[in-house]
C-alpha cells in the first residue's frame, strides 16, 4: 500500500540519521550532532506527517509538529540553513502554518477523524500522544541545552529520553498493529544505548584530562 510505503520511507530517513550520527560519533569517540542528522530529520518528518494523516493518527501529527522547527533551528545553529535556497526555506517554514490553517478551517472533520476515531479509543489516543510528547521532548531538551552553549549538541539526556519515549511508542504501535512505528523505533534502540556509552566515556576522559 502507498500509505505504508510512505511510512517506511519516513522511518528509513529517521533510521539513516541515527546510523550516520552513530558512525560519525564512533569515529570521533564522542557524541556528534552532524548536519546530515537534521537534514534527514526534516525529510523524515515531512513524510511521517503524510503517513500520520493517512492513518488518522493524531499522536504522530502531534509529535512531528513539536519537533519540526527544532530540526530547522539546529540547521540554523550549524550555519547550514542559510545554504538552503530561499524558496525552499519559505516552503519549509510555511508548511506547518498552512497545515494548521487547513485544520482550523476543517475542525469538525479533523476532530471526527483524529480525536473521535473508533479505531483508536481515548485511552490509546492519550497513551500514544504521551509517548510522542515524551519522545519529542528530547528535542526540546536538546534545543535548550544547545542554546545555552551556542552550538548544536546531542547531550546524554537526549538519548535517555529517546529510550523512554521509544519504548512507549513501540507499545502504542503494538496496540495499533502499526509495523511502521514498531520497526522504526526498534532500529534506534541500539544506537541510543551506544550514544549513552560513548557520552559517558568521553565525559570520563575529559574529566581525567582536566585533573
Amino acid at each position: 500500500m502507498i500509505m505504508y510505503a510512505i511510512g517506511f520511507l519516513a522511518q528509513a530517513f529517521f533510521s539513516a540519521r541515527i546510523l550516520f550520527q552513530w558512525i560519525l560519533s564512533e569515529r570521533a569517540k564522542k557524541v556528534l550532532s552532524p548536519s546530515i542528522f537534521w537534514i534527514l530529520s526534516i525529510l523524515g518528518s515531512y513524510l511521517l506527517v503524510i503517513y500520520g494523516w493517512m492513518r488518522n493518527d493524531f499522536s504522530i501529527l502531534l509529535g512531528q509538529f513539536i519537533s519540526y522547527y527544532i530540526y530547522i533551528w539546529n540547521l540554523h545553529e550549524k550555519g547550514d540553513w542559510k545554504r538552503v535556497h530561499a524558496v525552499l526555506r519559505t516552503i519549509m517554514l510555511l508548511t506547518p502554518v498552512v497545515a494548521v490553517i487547513f485544520v482550523c478551517n476543517n475542525a469538525d472533520e479533523f476532530i471526527a477523524s483524529f480525536l473521535k476515531n473508533d479505531k483508536v479509543p481515548l485511552w490509546l489516543l492519550i497513551f500514544g500522544s504521551m509517548g510522542q510528547v515524551i519522545f519529542t521532548l528530547r528535542f526540546v531538551y536538546q534545543m535548550v541545552y544547545s542554546a545555552r552553549r551556542n552550538e548544536s549538541i546531542l547531550p546524554i539526556g537526549f538519548w535517555v529520553i529517546s529510550l523512554i519515549g521509544s519504548f512507549v511508542i513501540i507499545a502504542y504501535g503494538m496496540f495499533r498493529l502499526d509495523p511502521v512505528l514498531i520497526l522504526g523505533q526498534a532500529v534506534g534502540f541500539v544506537a541510543y544505548f551506544r550514544n549513552i556509552i560513548i557520552a559517558r566515556k568521553d565525559y570520563k576522559y575529559r574529566l581525567n584530562e582536566s585533573e
